[in-house]
Order: structure tokens, then sequence, then C-alpha cells
């Protein structure tokens, strides 16, 4: 099992920036991919990026390239999620969520993820 905690998320003016942390316990060696999603109020979640546990290039959904980075410190068991030059649009909750399948790292099929973290609301005013 493996637990999965967000954090960082708050409120900021467009243009600002945030930087959201995914603290992951347990039995983290059994992960492969952790990624990142939102979900804003009356849509649908989307994937953001994601990031292959054992290295790799980072995925990343066409309207954050650019300006979100995702990484992480293995020795902290953390995945961040820079955002930079935020926008109104960026407006939701951020779910940071990690799979054990081994394959391609990406956010289209978020079934594949077994581990979901609370959330973190994130809120951009214009």
């Amino acid at each position: 099992q493996v637990q999965l905690v967000e954090s960082g998320g708050g409120s900021v003016q467009a243009g600002g920036s945030l930087r959201l942390s995914c603290a992951a316990a347990g039995d983290t060696d059994s992960l492969s991919c952790v990624a990142w999603f939102r979900q804003a109020p009356g849509s649908e979640r989307e994937g953001v990026a994601a990031l292959l546990t054992r290295g790799g290039i980072p995925y990343y959904a066409d309207s954050e390239k650019g300006r979100f980075t995702i990484s992480q410190d293995s020795a902290k068991n953390t995945v961040y999620l820079q955002m930079n030059s935020l926008k109104a649009m960026d407006t939701a909750m951020y779910y940071c969520a990690a799979r054990t399948i081994a394959g391609a790292c990406g956010v289209q099929y978020p079934g594949l993820f077994r581990y979901w973290g609370q959330g973190t609301q994130v809120t951009v005013s214009s």
C-alpha cells in the first residue's frame, strides 16, 4: 500500500507561481509512475504531468508545457509540480496519483493509477 499526501496549494494572482508537493509513504519502491491530475468544478478530471519514478523524460499536457515542471526528490519520496505563469484556467483541485503498472508514463489512462491523494486546492485570480 502507498499513501499520497499533497500540499502547497493556495490562492495566487494570475502570473504568479506555486509549488505543489506530493509526499509518498509505504511501499514506494513498487511505484513506476507518478502524475498530477486536476479537476475544476463542473469539469472532467484532466492530466497535467507525469514522471517515471526511475527517471526519464517527463510528460506534460499541451496546456502546461513551458509553464509547469514535474520533478522528484527520491530521498524524500516526494514529487513536485512547479507551476509558473499561472492563469485563471488553472484553478482546480490538484491530485497526485501513482501507479505500479510498468510501461509508458502518461496521463491518458487515469484508471491505471492505483493510488490517489486527497487533493490540494489551487485558486488563481485574474
